[in-house]
């Protein structure tokens, strides 16, 4: 069994702030200066995330709070008072069960740097950053070559004769491949696994096929 985080729960923090959609300008700004987090949920009910405010929302007030520039938003923002009226909604979230690839995505398509992670009622269970998605890249060498054996290499056709070597998550497979079609296929295989940083094939008879 694999060591690896696969999933948003094995890297998020479990400890988080939040506040609610009352919580006044100043709060936020102090939450925010305490904890040093670039944004916080915002909450309402029974703990179900609506929004996150983060420092981008709060510098329009210092941005657009004297000029008539920037969009209806901007200056909207300058002018608020509350977490609520800060807020950027409906919020972006995942769920714990998420691929720790899953998460990466969310954030890269929606440029933001922490994700709450909600359960199916939207309640917040933590938040994941960018630095958390990172982890995976610390994973022992021993382990991603292990894995790469039992889940990549023993599902090949018969035949298939290769080494697995991992130095600081780059994998190195050396020896020789039934058919030159597996080669691509193969690499991506071997990318998929968690903390494998680059793939380098070396093949040291002729590929026939």
């Amino acid at each position: 069994m694999t060591e690896s985080p696969y999933t948003v729960s094995d890297v998020m923090t479990h400890t988080v702030v939040a506040v609610g959609s009352e919580a006044p300008f100043r709060d936020v700004v102090e939450l925010l200066d305490q904890w040093k987090v670039s944004a916080l949920p915002v909450l309402a009910g029974e703990g179900r995330v609506v929004g996150v405010v983060s420092e981008a929302d709060l510098l329009a007030k210092e941005a657009f709070r004297d000029t008539d520039e920037g969009d209806l938003d901007a200056r909207l923002k300058a002018g608020a008072l509350t977490a609520g009226e800060l807020m950027s909604a409906p919020a972006v979230t995942v769920h714990a069960d998420a691929t720790v690839a899953e998460a990466a995505r969310v954030m890269a398509r929606r440029r933001v740097k922490r994700l709450p992670v909600v359960d199916d009622r939207g309640v917040l269970q933590g938040v994941v950053s960018r630095g958390d998605l990172l982890k995976v890249f610390l994973r022992p060498d021993h382990d991603i070559a292990r894995e790469v054996r039992q889940e990549v290499l023993a599902h090949l056709p018969v035949g298939a004769g290769l080494t697995v070597s991992a130095a600081d998550g780059v994998v190195t497979l050396t020896g020789t491949l039934p058919a030159r079609a597996l080669a691509p296929v193969l690499t991506r295989a071997v990318r998929a696994v968690e903390g494998v940083v680059e793939v380098r094939l070396e093949l040291t008879e002729p590929v026939h096929g």
